[in-house]
């Protein structure tokens, strides 16, 4: 499945640096490569897109490639939500990265050291290179997954809706040019018998009849196989029977809590038993007319407490069982949301290394009503209850065709259910156990637990040796620090005149 997550972006640098004259080499990393044969030996940049669990990665790969002579550049969601740190150890980390952007780090090419610099444009890109430019780095990552194909499109930028803990919630939303999409659809029919895109939008189709227009327009109902996030306040009859219709095969629905986020939900401000047979009646709906539906909490939020978050969960399993669950541990991503200083704020964010935060390895926030072992408790609990045996085989009964059943049962036997389940219980064991767990989740403690240390280690396999002195370690409370260092900066000459 890895090689089918490819970014879109990665693929955009490619084309616009190919569109200035210089040769590319494009890695699609899916966690099985041997990077260090995969990439040319001699490089003059080296430009790696990541998210924060690859940080390791991508330190590792940057140091190695730094001592050969090469500029190193960051971009993609670690850039964006940890470039503090990331500055010490790439040339350049990039945050909103427009095509000028691009240009001005091309032209200069400069190596900065010891720390680096970081360079984001006023906004997202307004425009992208479609999949008919990208195809040429499209195509052989597409190799590297022997049955299922999807190829990677983008309808729109940010994202309307305000969810505190979202990267993209002060994102204005923009959609992207239609006319290119619908060349871009056209252009998938010539390469595949039934092509199956994956819409990359935080939520798509905001703009509903525009979106289903364009594919109406440019495509046969029914000929291109399409997977989407959307939010269940979209997914109204109506608008399910035209998604139907037009052969969407997949949606991602968040729910997240049900004592809060309810707008993307379309439950106001109902809450609990309320809540969940509301939203259960709606994902059944839908299963009606999509046959695979993941539906997406967030596990430990500060309107959780007690038993009943969970519970309430699991009764939702039993009234919705077709509907495949997906479990966020409660993660803090530097700056990707404002929410996260009121975290720093409370000393609340644990310094955990960047290859654990991947929203379910490691929780980096203090749960506010819950103990460590408490939550774990519940969070194994709920987990082994979603992957029970009875639970497969209700899931498997309430799912539409063979291919939505086989990805379930894949995906709960594989590390995202038993896996999952079987780490998690691997970290309880060791909140009891293991002298350094318990003082490290307590904050009592900045030693890392070796356990820790030595995933890391396995992880990293060769590029282990590369990774840079103090590369393992970072400041969680960056963000904050930075926040009030910039009010300082405003403050100070009102002071000074208060002074004269």
């Amino acid at each position: 499945m890895n090689a089918n997550l490819a970014s879109i972006m990665p693929q955009v640098i490619g084309v616009w640096c190919r569109q200035q004259g210089h040769e590319v080499t494009l890695v699609c990393y899916t966690g099985f490569e041997d990077l260090l044969q995969e990439l040319p030996g001699s490089l003059d940049v080296l430009f790696i897109g990541a998210f924060t669990e690859a940080a390791h990665t991508a330190y590792a790969l940057s140091n190695l490639f730094r001592a050969r002579g090469a500029t190193t550049v960051l971009g993609g969601p670690h850039a964006r939500c940890y470039p503090e740190d990331a500055v010490n150890y790439f040339d350049y980390v990039l945050g909103f990265t427009d095509r000028g952007t691009l240009l001005d780090v091309l032209q200069d090419c400069s190596q900065h050291r010891p720390v680096g610099v970081h360079i984001s444009a006023p906004r997202q890109p307004l425009t992208l290179p479609g999949v008919q430019e990208r195809w040429e780095f499209i195509e052989p990552t597409l190799k590297k997954t022997p049955v299922l194909k999807m190829v990677p499109m983008v309808g729109s930028l940010g994202c309307p809706y305000t969810c505190s803990f979202c990267i993209d919630a002060n994102v204005p939303y923009q959609p992207m040019d239609f006319h290119q999409l619908r060349e871009d659809l056209r252009f998938l029919r010539k390469q595949f018998r039934r092509p199956l895109v994956a819409w990359h939008d935080p939520n798509f189709a905001v703009r509903f009849d525009d979106y289903l227009d364009m594919i109406e327009e440019a495509v046969p109902p029914g000929s291109i196989d399409f997977a989407a996030e959307s939010s269940l306040s979209l997914l109204s009859e109506p608008h399910l029977k035209r998604l139907r219709h037009n052969g969407f095969k997949a949606v991602l629905p968040g729910i997240e809590s049900w004592f809060d986020l309810g707008g993307k939900s379309k439950t106001g401000a109902r809450q609990g038993m309320s809540k969940v047979r509301q939203v259960s009646e709606h994902v059944n709906l839908i299963l009606r007319y999509i046959p695979y539906v993941q539906t997406n909490f967030v596990l430990g939020l500060d309107s959780d407490a007690g038993e009943e978050p969970f519970e309430l969960t699991k009764r939702f399993l039993d009234l919705s069982p077709g509907a495949f669950p997906g479990y966020s541990l409660l993660t803090a991503f530097g700056r990707a949301a404002e929410l996260n200083l009121d975290y720093q704020s409370e000393n609340r964010v644990l310094p955990f290394p960047f290859h654990f935060l991947n929203n379910n390895q490691a929780m980096n926030v203090r749960p506010r009503n819950y103990s460590w072992r408490t939550f774990y408790d519940h969070v194994i609990e709920l987990t082994r209850y979603s992957f029970s045996p009875r639970r497969i085989v209700r899931r498997f009964g309430a799912t539409q065709g063979m291919t939505s059943r086989w990805l379930n049962f894949v995906r709960t036997v594989s590390t995202e259910g038993y896996g999952r389940l079987k780490y998690y219980k691997e970290i309880r064991a060791r909140l009891d156990a293991d002298e350094q767990f318990s003082p490290y989740f307590e904050q009592q403690s900045n030693e890392l637990p070796e356990f820790y240390t030595d995933m890391v280690r396995k992880d990293l396999g060769t590029l282990w040796g590369s990774l840079p002195a103090g590369g393992l370690n970072h400041d969680p409370y960056s963000y904050l620090k930075s926040e009030r260092s910039s009010t300082d900066l405003v403050r100070a000459p009102q002071q000074m005149l208060v002074q004269l």
